[in-house]
């Protein structure tokens, strides 16, 4: 039963700001995926709703004068996967994004409410801090952008003050331009399960040298994970299997994973290393590199 004693329906996403800051306690309802579902369950630890479905403010995706590709917070997941934008520049995306859910799901989630919630196993998180995006957030105090990787800091906190929106996800050019990826998510069942781990690789291939390698793992530790040691272990060597090898034999010191009614925790170790290997090599051949 929905215990909610207050709803109110911001116009903007100042109003939205405005609305936070009288009432900290106040959550915001996008897709209400996670929201209400919640609510619903008794979970929630909170009963005052500001919706900002539908803002178009924060429904979006497009490039800027920089050709950095910008998503707007409130955009659906659908959305998001089909657009044409992000399937030409960040594929990557597109295949992650195809894993959540159901279509009923990704009708109405959108991929803002997926990082703010701050879970473990948020499967747009990986490819995202894979490709170093950087959210632009909106509060009483003006913009202000954070990293991805930086947003999260334990499971269910992020980097928001209670007055403050996530209003867009950006990837710059930089970060998008002559890299190619992959993502996998290895899963209990192929239909609407949590990731038991996901992984997401992007890379820069030149004269069969791999020249830039990031790796990014979700619910392979208590946030999102970007497995920085490995990746500058792997920079710069020729493509070969035993480079799939030692990235595979190296990931396990870059994250952790715990023990959950999922999976355990040398369970986990073992897929995080395989999917390590498999995922890295795919997107190695995307990149038109060949394993030799």
């Amino acid at each position: 039963m929905f215990n909610i004693k207050s709803y109110q329906k911001a116009d903007s996403i100042q109003e939205a700001v405005r609305l936070l800051q009288q009432n900290p306690q106040a959550r915001l309802l996008a897709g209400g995926t996670d929201v209400l579902v919640k609510l619903q369950k008794g979970k929630g630890h909170f009963h005052h709703l500001i919706d900002i479905h539908g803002l178009d403010a924060l429904n979006f995706i497009k490039l800027n004068d920089e050709g950095d590709l910008v998503i707007g917070s409130g955009t659906c997941f659908t959305i998001v996967e089909q657009s044409p934008l992000i399937r030409q520049h960040i594929p990557v995306l597109s295949l992650a994004i195809s894993t959540i859910g159901g279509p009923q799901v990704r009708n109405m989630a959108t991929i803002g409410g997926n990082l703010c919630n701050g879970v473990p196993s948020a499967d747009s998180a990986p490819p995202l801090i894979a490709l170093n995006a950087a959210l632009t957030i909106e509060g009483v105090d003006g913009q202000r952008q954070v990293p991805l990787e930086d947003f999260f800091r334990g499971p269910g906190m992020v980097t928001l003050e209670p007055h403050e929106v996530v209003t867009a996800i950006a990837v710059t050019r930089e970060n998008y331009a002559g890299y190619h990826g992959h993502f996998f998510k290895y899963a209990m069942r192929d239909a609407m399960d949590i990731a038991t781990i996901g992984c997401a690789a992007v890379c820069k291939v030149e004269n069969n040298l791999l020249k830039d390698l990031r790796l990014a793992y979700n619910t392979a530790a208590p946030v999102p994970i970007r497995c920085r040691r490995t990746e500058q272990k792997a920079c710069n060597r020729q493509i070969s299997q035993k480079l799939l090898d030692d990235i595979a034999a190296r990931v396990s010191n870059d994250v952790k994973p715990r023990t959950s009614w999922r999976a355990a925790k040398d369970f986990r170790l073992q897929i995080i290393s395989t999917l390590a290997q498999r995922v890295v090599g795919q997107a190695i051949l995307n990149a038109g590199g060949t394993i030799q």
